[in-house]
């Protein structure tokens, strides 16, 4: 009966999507006036003269760019408890996720923006089904690998995380067979969740696991390393592993290993400011995401190079190109307005629009002027594992902006699962694949200002001690790829 029932939506939902996706711009362009609509009467909408606002170019004039901190005065209005300032009346919830120079950030997720997280999310498990038509997977148990459902109330508005607030949110589909019970899933401890949650699941007719890969990955290496076999053998009916927020690629070959045979996988892209897109073809390799119009979330972008100039131009849908990495900016039914998310997409198709996501704009390298970024480490990574037979765990680059006795150059800290059998030809591969993808890099090795990088190997677990040293061990939280500084990179040399 459910597979029937799941059948039959799956179709619906289907037939619903086909009409945004053969019509994005207009689409975006309802959702434009949708919004300024809805905010008329608010304080940002009053302020920003909302009534007069006819087309995208007037909203360009007199609504900015603004990222947390800038919009930061409307949210601490709304964080005391203040009506219709943002958006109309109240939030439902304040998503709090990890801080920017002043500490935490408080999103605000209302009644209209959370209905948009929980559509996407079943639009995409349904999407999955069609396209595959493997519905096996609703006969059996779901595991969600999040954080903690608990939520605090103040000023009559709940605050939590976003994982958390999805918990009590989960489909109706779902519901009876999801895992782990209510008071697992209320665990602080992450290590002791994780050990509570394989004591859950140990057994049970495991269908579906979803979860950030790093963490997915601590769960699966405990069970293996407890039950001596593989993840395919210990859960025979796994079929579906549903992730976010990271590349996967740096994590294909331990996950392959870890489940023993083919596992299909299914990428998404929600964020607290929203569920911006989600895989929708499974007959190739490529995991891009079809961008998604039919949420409250009018897109704006700027190309990432020239902001990071500080020129904040930005364009609508209709204007953005292929294979250009530009920063997301995002107006949205929670009140968010041309909001700076931090993440940076590129297009890999316009008809329809789908993306890959590059990174985050604040974590690139550029001590040097060689303005890199998180996909080219990644790809470069991704290229000398193959070739050298490799598999890592983790990894991040960082600068050495002064060494002692040679010239300045790019660490790489990486905690592997097998050591390289000629670790200075694997540093060698690594370094030309990066002089392949970004020219002022090779510019600078060339020019003989940057010597070439050099590989540091992290100890087996080093990165999970690092994450639980700064409080960010489970949950959202993830290693980022490179940084312009030496935080990380000095935390995990001690």
């Amino acid at each position: 009966m459910k597979t029937i029932i799941a059948i039959i939506f799956a179709h619906i939902v289907n037939t619903k999507n086909k009409k945004w996706i053969k019509n994005p711009l207009y689409s975006q362009d309802q959702t434009f006036k949708k919004l300024i609509r809805s905010a008329l009467q608010t304080e940002f909408g009053k302020k920003h003269e909302f009534q007069s606002i006819k087309s995208y170019e007037q909203y360009q004039k007199k609504v900015p760019v603004r990222d947390y901190e800038q919009l930061r005065p409307y949210i601490d209005k709304v964080v005391q408890g203040e009506e219709n300032i943002l958006w109309p009346g109240k939030p439902l919830y304040f998503a709090k996720t990890s801080g920017t120079t002043s500490g935490a950030k408080y999103i605000p997720i209302t009644k209209d923006s959370i209905k948009t997280h929980i559509k996407s999310a079943r639009d995409a498990l349904l999407n999955y089904f069609l396209k595959t038509q493997n519905f096996s997977p609703l006969n059996g148990k779901q595991m969600f690998l999040q954080g903690s459902p608990k939520l605090e109330k103040k000023n009559g508005i709940y605050h939590g995380r976003l994982s958390g607030i999805s918990a009590h949110y989960i489909p109706k589909l779902f519901l009876k067979n999801r895992k782990p019970s209510w008071n697992t899933n209320c665990i602080e401890d992450w290590e002791k969740k994780v050990d509570a949650i394989i004591q859950e699941t140990i057994g049970e007719k495991m269908t579906i696991i979803a979860g950030i890969p790093s963490w997915v990955q601590m769960y699966f290496e405990k069970i293996v390393m407890n039950e001596g076999k593989t993840i395919s053998q210990v859960f025979p009916n796994l079929s579906l592993y549903v992730y976010g927020g990271v590349s996967y690629e740096p994590y294909r070959k331990v996950f392959d290993k870890l489940f023993g045979k083919h596992i299909d996988t299914l990428a998404t892209f929600p964020a607290s400011e929203g569920f911006f897109g989600y895989q929708d073809q499974f007959n190739k390799s490529q995991t891009d995401l079809l961008l998604l119009l039919n949420n409250d979330i009018f897109y704006e972008f700027i190309k990432a190079e020239e902001f990071l100039k500080g020129n904040y131009d930005r364009i609508s849908l209709k204007e953005v190109e292929l294979d250009v990495n530009y920063l997301l900016i995002i107006s949205t039914s929670a009140g968010l307005w041309s909001y700076n998310i931090g993440d940076t997409v590129k297009f890999t198709s316009l008809k329809p629009f789908r993306i890959i996501v590059t990174g985050r704009i604040k974590h690139f390298l550029s001590a040097f002027g060689e303005h890199v970024i998180s996909e080219e480490v990644e790809k470069a990574m991704e290229v000398a594992t193959k070739l050298h037979n490799v598999t890592i765990r983790e990894f991040t680059v960082a600068p050495n902006i002064n060494p002692k006795e040679m010239l300045p150059h790019h660490e790489w800290y990486v905690e592997f699962e097998n050591l390289p059998g000629d670790m200075l030809a694997f540093s060698k591969a690594l370094d030309k694949e990066m002089t392949r993808l970004n020219i002022y890099y090779k510019d600078l090795i060339d020019g003989k200002i940057l010597k070439s990088l050099e590989v540091i190997c992290v100890e087996r677990g080093g990165f999970n001690n690092y994450m639980k040293s700064e409080g960010k061990l489970g949950g959202q939280n993830k290693v980022p790829r490179l940084s312009n500084d030496r935080n990380i990179a000095d935390k995990l040399k001690k």
